[in-house]
């Protein structure tokens, strides 16, 4: 199929969404993963010039690209469906429960979730990526846990909720070139405690809080369930907690220094130079049908 466009023009996100025929759900999905490519714009939603935080649209060209490929728009929705426990289990040929002991494990990780009326979380997984371990590592699908998995998942660790923070903290440094909306994000998962430690200024604290993007929309209908929202939301273990403490606080220090007069000035909002060499923010066990010594975390 071939699409004639102007490479200045850019569609609101529902107007995209409609044009590449993808739900909602769908299309946030997909440009969360980099599967639809966006840009950020200006209060008269032009690219370019300043910028407003969180606001994107999405080029014209890209539409045009993602229309132009083989299978559209099937194969953009393939590579971008979601599946539950249940169903990942069917795709790898498995029971739910050793799906389940997996992904605890952190052999892969969840994309999206949400919450039931009993504050439940239900994780749901990219079904490209599950049975994409399932080929890569066929000893993990039958047969004994490796131990050092087993007495990971016996002392009760889960890496669902830490490895979806970690996708999610990812895809937004990667949207990103002001130096203090990275900090934003990094500060987005931490606990307001350990956001006031790190940073001390509370005009540097009022400006994060600004700059907080929206890590996830799920509805939480009850109590219990908005408090199981904000626990997948929130780094909690000690080791997790001082990744991004640190990470944090070099990331304060880098806009400290490439734009202080955000601070004199709160309602600028001015583009800045990309954040140094990427964060790796994918840390997670590997796993293997040798693996003798507990991963580290650190």
């Amino acid at each position: 199929m071939t699409v004639m466009c102007d490479a200045r023009q850019t569609f609101a996100m529902g107007r995209a969404a409609r044009e590449l025929e993808l739900r909602s759900g769908e299309f946030d999905l997909a440009v969360q993963l980099g599967e639809v490519r966006t840009t950020p714009v200006g209060p008269d939603g032009r690219p370019g010039g300043t910028e407003v935080p969180g606001r994107r649209r999405v080029p014209a060209e890209e539409i045009a690209r993602l229309k132009s490929e083989p299978g559209f728009p099937d194969a953009l929705r393939e590579r971008i469906r979601t599946v539950s426990t249940t169903e990942a289990a069917a795709l790898m040929g498995i029971g739910p429960g050793r799906v389940l002991r997996l992904t605890r494990a952190g052999c892969f990780g969840p994309v999206r979730f949400y919450v039931n009326r009993y504050g439940a979380v239900v994780w749901l997984y990219l079904a490209a990526e599950v049975t994409d371990f399932a080929d890569r590592e066929p000893g993990l699908m039958r047969g004994n846990t490796p131990t050092a998995m087993r007495m990971m998942l016996d002392s009760g660790q889960d890496w669902r909720a830490r490895q979806w923070r970690s996708r999610r903290v990812a895809q937004l440094m990667g949207q990103t070139e002001d130096p203090w909306e990275a900090a934003a994000v990094l500060a987005a998962v931490l606990p307001p405690e350990e956001v006031a430690s790190v940073a001390g200024n509370p005009v540097e604290r009022s400006l994060l809080r600004r700059l907080r993007p929206t890590l996830a929309t799920v509805l939480t209908a009850t109590p219990a369930a908005r408090e199981s929202f904000e626990r997948v939301l929130t780094a909690d273990e000690f080791d997790e907690v001082m990744w991004y403490r640190v990470n944090l606080a070099r990331a304060l220090e880098r806009a400290r220094r490439e734009e202080p007069g955000r601070l004199r000035s709160p309602a600028t909002a001015t583009a800045a130079g990309r954040p140094g060499q990427p964060l790796n923010f994918r840390n997670r066990p590997s796993w293997t049908t040798e693996t003798s010594s507990l991963p580290s975390r650190s």
